[in-house]
């Protein structure tokens, strides 16, 4: 079974809400997730290698030390061994930027392999640009038994200042502060490089997801137009048979009238001239005829009634629509076969001409098709005022059904229901049709208490 309703969103902006937003949301939530998690990631990587490096370089840092350390061993209480061990020290390096360094605990400089200038001068005093006590960090450090210090100090391959992590051991029987160091620049660098490496990993991963989305966005524009094409041509199809059926339906209409006045009124309106003249001409029988005449205007005047009726019910007018589907059910059930009835509901309100126009002609398409198709034994039209305002026509019927999409599918099919919505559009109604074959058909108009108003503006 299905539902008709013709009121809603157009084709277009369904085709917008059902699927571009979603799609883009879903794209731009993938895009939020890809982002965070990279960025996660790439700070957790950072974090990692940065901490294993450190493991690394302060391990290495302490053997070098400790070997230096082992190798002054035999010289400790030898004559002139503290100058030899100077000497062996200022010869130990591992590469341009790796050496040894002495100071006395005093702060002054006994051996600087890459800065022989600084020999002999005090540094106790020396801070760096962040103002903090470089070799009093050191020699502190080494009196508290040795450990890592971090601080800035020239480097001998580029003359520049860049920060340095240091290893310092005390060798208390000279009154030494011993040490060595690795400049953390590398690892500086590395790490810069590793964050530009994670920022362009996630701009591609985004740039990724924008050309999906914009070759979704394309598709659906495309799939769009297509729908947009094929409706179009089927509703200039059936807009071009619904105006065939429109300009047929109105000669249909006219050659009727022309034959019920030809046939019907201008026939009797003949035989009433004739009877006058006969009148006029014998006297004797005047009385008769101008009996025969009367009856025969009389019969005449109902035709035409009636002709003024189909046209225009004079119910509609003169006792309103409720009266007006009455006497129309009424018609329909006097032809026998099926059963008709009309049903007022709730307390009855004044409606604007248009309303009234449109719902009786709706009724009378509806109960015109459930005449002729429906094959249905009881037909219960039902006209509902509810309290809020509101207004609601329904037509049912136990007939056989159809299948309302696959005639609306055909140009030439349909124009009936076609012709209702249309009716229905025009007042702002919603109309909805509950139908399938072998299960009956219901048709049904609402309108609110906001459409009537727009209706009578």
């Amino acid at each position: 079974m299905r539902t008709f309703v013709t009121r809603g969103l157009s084709l277009r902006a369904k085709l917008l809400l059902l699927a571009l937003l979603p799609l883009l949301a879903s794209l731009a939530l993938i895009a939020l997730a890809v982002r965070q998690q990279e960025s996660s990631l790439a700070a957790r990587e950072h974090a990692l290698v940065r901490a294993s490096y450190m493991d690394a370089r302060r391990t290495e840092l302490k053997h070098y030390v400790d070997l230096a350390v082992s190798t002054l061993k035999p010289l400790q209480g030898q004559p002139g061994g503290p100058q030899q061990a100077l000497q062996l020290l200022s010869s130990l390096d591992y590469g341009t930027d790796g050496y040894f360094f002495v100071y006395s605990l005093d702060g002054r400089v006994l051996m600087h392999s890459r800065q022989p200038e600084l020999i002999g001068r005090n540094l106790w005093e020396l801070r760096d640009p962040l103002g903090r006590p470089t070799i009093q960090q050191l020699i502190a450090q080494a009196k508290a038994g040795g450990g890592y210090v971090e601080y800035l100090w020239r480097k001998p391959s580029s003359s520049l200042l860049a920060p340095k992590l240091g290893y310092v051991v005390m060798v208390p029987e000279w009154q030494w502060m011993l040490g060595t160091g690795l400049y953390l620049d590398g690892i500086e660098a590395t790490m810069a490089e590793l964050e530009r490496g994670a920022r362009q990993n996630i701009t591609t991963t985004l740039l990724w997801v924008g050309a999906v989305a914009v070759l979704g966005v394309a598709l659906i524009s495309a799939g769009a137009l297509a729908l947009n094409l094929s409706e179009h041509r089927s509703a200039e199809a059936k807009l071009r048979a619904l105006a065939r059926e429109v300009v047929q339906s109105q000669e249909d209409e006219r050659a009727r009238l022309a034959r019920e006045l030809h046939d019907g009124v201008s026939q009797a309106l003949v035989a009433t001239k004739l009877l006058i003249e006969s009148a006029q001409h014998e006297p004797a029988g005047a009385a008769r005829l101008q009996d025969l005449a009367l009856k025969r205007l009389n019969t005449t005047l109902a035709e035409v009634r009636h002709l003024s009726h189909a046209l225009r019910p004079a119910l509609l007018d003169t006792l309103g629509l409720p009266a007006a589907l009455q006497h129309l059910a009424g018609e329909f059930d006097a032809a026998g076969g099926t059963r008709f009835t009309a049903t007022v509901e709730g307390e009855e309100t004044e409606l604007p001409e248009a309303v009234k126009t449109a719902l009786f002609r709706i009724a009378q398409e509806a109960l015109n098709n459930a005449a002729r198709h429906a094959a249905a034994t009881q037909v219960g039209l039902t006209l509902r005022f509810d309290g809020g305002g509101g207004l609601a026509l329904e037509v049912a019927d136990d007939g056989g059904g159809f299948d309302a999409e696959a005639a609306q599918a055909v140009a030439d099919r349909g124009l009936g229901l076609r012709s209702m919505r249309e009716r229905a559009d025009a007042l702002g109604a919603r109309l909805s049709l509950v139908t399938a074959p072998g299960v009956g058909c219901r048709l049904a108009v609402k309108l609110s208490a906001a459409d009537l108003a727009r209706a009578a503006a």
